[in-house]
């Protein structure tokens, strides 16, 4: 069969000239604390198990359902913190124990996927090749509203993965000047573009810049890649946290990476891997993405009244106010009178009325409650 090049990955060939993977796996990375969604979200129930959109389910099930429309669920692995395995377990019962892989401590990206890695490699037979082994990671706490074109999306990075050397990214295409995502600069023709440059959380005159010139996506999160491109990109860029992950043998049973963290780097995939890899491609995808990481970027997915207001678990009363983000957990009666571009976020034991403008204070705001825990503050968390 032929191999097929980054060149010949046009849209027109690219189903004649790859092969699909013999099987493939999906990596949940679960171990965020979702700092910047308090008061909703703590240390105790972060973000990802929340019904935060009201539709029933946690972003976690959202996410291990998209997935599992393209990977077989036994081949889906959760890792996450050891405080969180329960949750796990409870939101997603259908997933073996096994394949929940808990971390001691939290030590980024890049160690997060070398261990499922490992774990993936050691249930293979040791004569298997890898390079037809597909991989999908994504983060446990995204939204993307058109998951026909996910999946379609998805099935193509997969046969790129596993017919040539490339690791490849997702990219979405912007749609404003977001100061809070990291950019992806790309080249080429077809579906499947080079990246030519990272460039992580711009200033607005600098992602104006990018927008205008139109060659430039947002980075998801969102990566795909075969176990032995994957493989071979850890030994060369990161050897020291490839070797001891893989010298180990881990199988996904409880404790097993415990010491392997506590001497573990702390480095990102993107830093570690992505940036310093010579043949990493790129997506550029329209699926009704957001990674929900502020209340801001909720509000357009919330019910909207009249007025821009975006509410959730409460009823509305406003008179000259607009653009806010409502939200309640206790389903209250919430009156507004000349307030605008406010996020107002109320839980049993907590008010949020903050500035949309300054909602990065949230996550300074958490930080400030941590520092306090001792005074009382640690229920806050």
């Amino acid at each position: 069969m032929e191999v097929a090049t980054p060149a010949m990955l046009t849209t027109k060939s690219i189903w004649t000239v790859m092969s699909k993977p013999s099987e493939t796996f999906a990596i949940i990375m679960a171990g965020g604390v979702g700092t910047r969604f308090w008061p909703m979200s703590r240390i105790s129930k972060p973000k990802q198990f929340l019904d935060i959109l009201g539709t029933g389910q946690s972003l976690i099930q959202m996410t291990f359902n998209r997935l599992s429309k393209v990977v077989p669920p036994s081949n889906i692995l959760v890792v996450t913190n050891e405080i969180y395995r329960n949750q796990v377990s409870s939101h997603l019962p259908s997933i073996p124990a096994s394949n929940i892989l808990c971390e001691p401590c939290m030590r980024n990206t890049a160690p997060c996927i070398a261990y499922a890695n490992a774990v993936i490699s050691s249930r293979l037979s040791p004569q298997r090749d890898s390079s037809d082994v597909g991989i999908i990671v994504a983060p446990s706490d995204h939204l993307i509203l058109d998951t026909a074109e996910f999946e379609r999306v998805i099935s193509l990075a997969l046969l790129s993965a596993c017919s040539t050397s490339s690791l490849l990214t997702l990219g979405i295409q912007p749609t404003r000047p977001d100061t809070g995502y990291g950019y992806i600069k790309f080249s080429g023709e077809g579906e499947i573009a080079k990246v030519e440059q990272f460039t992580e959380k711009p200033d607005l005159a600098t992602a104006e810049n990018f927008l205008e010139q139109g060659d430039y996506c947002w980075n998801s999160g969102i990566f795909v890649w075969s176990l032995k491109n994957i493989s071979q990109a850890f030994s060369t860029h990161l050897p020291d946290i490839f070797a001891s992950f893989e010298d180990e043998g881990l199988t996904g049973s409880p404790n097993e990476a415990d010491s392997i963290y506590n001497s573990c780097e702390s480095i990102s995939i993107d830093y570690g891997i992505l940036e310093r890899a010579e043949d990493v491609r790129v997506i550029p995808c329209d699926f009704g993405w957001s990674d929900l990481g502020t209340w801001t970027s909720l509000a357009s997915h919330l019910p909207q009244d009249s007025s821009g207001n975006g509410v959730s678990g409460a009823t509305l009363i406003e008179s000259n106010s607009s653009r806010n983000v409502v939200v309640s957990q206790a389903e209250k009666t919430v009156a507004l009178r000349g307030l605008n571009d406010f996020i107002i976020v109320d839980t049993p034991d907590a008010l949020l009325i903050c500035p949309k403008s300054d909602e990065q204070w949230v996550k300074e705001l958490v930080g400030e409650l941590g520092r306090k825990g001792k005074k009382g503050a640690e229920g806050l968390i």
